[in-house]
């Protein structure tokens, strides 16, 4: 008889066999909802911007107040290539990392991407709370928020998996991921099998 850890270790490698990599704007709940999924899924959770804090030994603030974005961006594209090398985890990571045409196609080839989407003015409301976000330090949070959406959105909808992040309790969307990861294995199951039946006919 299969024990729950042994049940549960079977089931998530039937789900996952890449590392799981989340999307989106800030505020979206990257890291809040990460952490629960990863322990739903009994893997490693990873925050890029504390990964990228670690290496650098200094803040996302004061990287971007002392290097400036660009130089940020090389360092994230950096530690997200090293972390995507190891084994299955759930990575979070800062808004603009996806938007990397790099990071992208690394992302595409090794991991499985879920857009976390939410309303700008949810976001708006979340990110109030923590004034550690240089790209709102800029000009009104908002009207930010708003143009980055404009920016990015067309981008994070390459992802393989999208979800909407509202305003209800975040074990909801960690839910639904799992639902969209189960959905998109089953898919990819089918499709293997439709291929393999094709070839044997040809």
């Amino acid at each position: 008889m299969r024990t729950d850890k042994a049940h549960k270790k079977t089931e998530t490698a039937a789900i996952v066999d890449r590392p799981i990599v989340l999307v989106g704007l800030m505020g979206a709940g990257k890291t809040t909802v990460g952490r629960r999924l990863a322990a739903r899924l009994g893997l490693p959770f990873v925050d890029a911007d504390a990964e990228i804090e670690k290496a650098a030994g200094r803040t996302i603030s004061e990287i971007f107040e002392d290097f400036g974005e660009k130089e940020f961006r090389k360092g994230e594209r950096r530690v997200i290539a090293r972390l995507l090398r190891g084994k299955p985890l759930v990575l979070a990571t800062g808004g603009g990392a996806y938007m990397d045409p790099k990071t992208r196609e690394r992302v595409r080839r090794l991991a499985i991407s879920v857009w976390l989407k939410a309303d700008v003015k949810l976001l708006a409301k979340r990110t109030a709370k923590r004034d550690t976000r240089p790209l709102l330090r800029t000009g009104d949070p908002l009207r930010i928020l708003e143009k980055l959406a404009a920016e990015r959105y067309p981008v994070y909808a390459e992802a393989d998996v999208t979800v909407e992040s509202g305003g209800g309790p975040h074990e909801q969307v960690v839910a639904r991921i799992l639902d969209a990861l189960k959905e998109r294995t089953d898919q990819n199951g089918t499709n293997r099998k439709e291929k393999a039946d094709d070839h044997e006919r040809a």
